[in-house]
């Protein structure tokens, strides 16, 4: 693997660094972070809006003090199209996965979401794949130092690759 790449790894970022991330042409599901891609993300805030309709979708905003986070967590998981090849059991098993989260998502909960880096009408957002609502009040300031002493130690190093 490329050492510039974080693909398919949780990247963890605070809201101001992930809504700098910039897309790649042609590649809507890889993004750059100062020179690295980037697909996924995991963030910890506050949910401050919430945008429930039932059997499609639940839209909400993570907010880590640093700004907001669009996300979309997916319940259209029995009827859409995208997983009619899978087994009809994994199928109704992810859907009440997602089901469970939707139903934790609630206005002024502290949330860690993991999911996709997407866009959606040019915005950037998180298309969920986990929620966690955090119990621990230190959390968010725990993702907080993690996010900053990941960014010194490992995503902003420059990585120099040896010549041959």
């Amino acid at each position: 693997m490329d050492a510039l790449q974080l693909v398919n790894t949780h990247v963890k970022l605070l809201a101001f660094d992930f809504l700098t991330l910039k897309p790649i042409p042609h590649e809507s599901t890889i993004f750059f972070r100062k020179g690295r891609r980037l697909s996924r993300a995991e963030t910890v805030g506050m949910v401050v809006s919430r945008d429930f309709k039932p059997n499609r979708f639940i839209k909400f905003d993570i907010d880590d003090g640093t700004g907001c986070i669009p996300c979309i967590l997916w319940l259209n998981h029995e009827s859409s199209h995208h997983f009619s090849r899978r087994c009809p059991s994994n199928v109704r098993l992810i859907a009440q996965m997602a089901a469970d989260f939707a139903s934790q998502i609630q206005l002024g909960v502290i949330g860690r979401v993991r999911g996709k880096i997407s866009r959606y009408r040019g915005n950037l957002q998180i298309t969920v794949s986990d929620v966690v609502i955090e119990r621990d009040p230190n959390s968010q300031i725990l993702h907080w130092l993690d996010c900053l002493r990941l960014a010194r130690n490992c995503y902003d190093k420059v990585v120099v690759l040896p010549s041959t």
